[in-house]
Parts: structure tokens; sequence; C-alpha cells
């Protein structure tokens, strides 16, 4: 019995250790979240309006640039996927593989080979150890997005996208990552980035209709100097919209984790207190036994 209440003890000193550990990190993440949840409030209006603007050239200049072309018979795509660096946010980074998965599949089933662009060391980890190919990755500051990160990804997948597919280039570029919806939901989406699709759920209605413009410079010139604008804030909003989704799902994991430790500290107590309540009825009984036997003696 006494090895038995010893063991109950030290679950219930693991128990409360891990507690303190879980506890600490969901202050962590509901500190930061605020943070990141400003910053994607702040990038919001900046991509809106360049995503407008590039709306406008594109409708209203009929020119045929290289980054809004739409290949005939696409035969190549280009993954950029957005995981974490760190755990212990339950599903986050296991739900943009899942997505990126099935978004490959469907591409798959369609003809096209599927080249892969890495940001997180979580899918790192996940294609090395699948032992799967991919072109680059970016890892560290998944929590704490820069720009300069983003401004590296879009030139290289810009490059990717103007070259020849016998030469390593791709037809079509797609992100892959999670989205912030609410402190409890977060959810894996897929955006095609190139050729370009411009999705604009904030813009105007479909109603709309955008006064005509003029164009000084050129058309061509303007979208030259859009585009790549329009690529990195995209980009950069999806990495923002990545770590606010992180934060909050490390807090949700992290609460759930100290719920469970605060589960297991009640019910190791409730068993240590009835190991220790037999190990008293034992010890009293083994008291009365000698009793009795010792009156019997004497008798």
């Amino acid at each position: 019995m006494g090895a038995q209440l010893r063991v109950y003890r030290q679950k219930i000193k693991s128990a409360k250790t891990t507690k303190k550990i879980t506890r600490a990190m969901e202050l962590i993440s509901a500190s930061r979240i605020q943070k990141a949840q400003q910053r994607v409030a702040a990038s919001n209006p900046y991509t809106s309006a360049v995503t407008r603007a590039v709306s406008a050239v594109a409708s209203h200049s009929d020119i045929d640039h290289p980054l809004t072309r739409q290949v005939e018979n696409p035969t190549k795509a280009a993954v950029v996927i957005f995981t974490s660096d760190r755990g212990l946010a339950g599903a986050f980074s296991s739900g943009a593989l899942k997505e990126a998965e099935a978004l490959s599949k469907r591409l798959t089933d369609q003809g096209m080979t599927v080249v892969y662009y890495l940001v997180g060391r979580k899918a790192v980890a996940y294609f090395k150890f699948r032992q799967r190919s991919f072109v680059k990755e970016w890892q560290g500051g998944t929590d704490q997005p820069s720009f300069d990160t983003a401004r590296e990804i879009a030139a290289e997948i810009t490059d990717a996208f103007n070259r020849p597919n016998d030469n390593g280039g791709v037809d079509e570029i797609y992100l892959v990552g999670n989205r912030f919806v609410s402190m409890i939901l977060q959810e894996p989406t897929t955006i095609r980035l190139l050729p370009l699709e411009i999705v604009e759920e904030e813009a105007a209605s479909a109603l709309e209709v955008f006064p005509l413009y003029e164009f000084e410079p050129e058309p061509e010139q303007v979208l030259d100097s859009l585009l790549p604008v329009y690529i990195e804030s995209r980009i950069y909003n999806a990495m923002l919209q990545s770590a606010a989704a992180e934060h909050a799902a490390r807090q949700k994991a992290m609460k759930s984790a100290t719920d469970n430790a605060d589960k297991l500290i009640l019910n190791y107590t409730r068993l240590a207190n009835q190991a220790r309540q037999a190990e008293i009825t034992q010890q009293i009984s083994e008291i009365v036994g000698g009793a009795d036997a010792l009156a019997t003696v004497k008798d």
C-alpha cells in the first residue's frame, strides 16, 4: 500500500508541474495573439487596396501580361505551405498539411506535377521524414512574420512562374495555410495566387461597377509595378493570418492540456486518498487482530 501511495503522489507532482508549464504557455499565447490580430488588421486594408488596384487594371485593360496569362493546358504547379516552427498547437500544422495533400491530389488527378515550397519547421520535418523532395524552405519566425521573408518568397515563386517548365518553371502557384477566423476556429485554406485570381471578400459586392480609368503610364507598366507588390502583400498577409491562427491554436491546446492536468490531479488525489484509507484500514485490522491474538493467548 505504501508503495502505491508513493506512486500516486509522484504522479500528482508530475501533473502539477505539467500544469504550470501549460498554463504559462497558455498565458504567453494569449498575450501574443492580441499583437498578431493587430498586425493582421493593419495588413488587411493595404492588401485590400492593392487587390482593388490590380483588379481595376486587369478589368479595364485588355493586355496580355505574364502574371495574368492563363495557360491552356498547365502541366506543373507550385504549392507554398505555411506551418509553424514549434509544436504544442494542436492540429494547426497537420491541418495545413492535410489541406496541401488534398490539393496535391486534385492537381495530380488533373495530370499536373506538383513542387513544394515550405514555410515552417513542421512542414520541413513532415517532408524529410517521408523523404519527399521540395524546392526551398524557410524556417524561423513563423509566429512573428517578417516582410523580408515574404519578399523573398514572392521573388522565388515569381521567378519560377516566369521561367519555362523545362527550366524549372511552373504554370500555377497556390498558397496553403491556416486562416484566423476566431479564437475557436482556425481554418485551413487554399488560394490560387498565380495566374492572377483575385479573391476580394471584403471589397465591393459583385454588383459594384468599377469607375472608368485612364492609365498613366501605360497599363503594362502599371501592372509591372503593381503585381509584385500585390504578390508580396498577399504572401505577407497569409503569413500574418497563419501566425495569428498559430497563437490561437496554441492557446486552445494549452488550455485543454491545463484542464486535463486538473482532471489528472483530481483523479490521482482520489486514488491516493483511497490508497491511504485502505492502508489505515489495514493497519487498524492488523492492530485489532494482534490484540485479539494476545487476548486469546492470555485466556
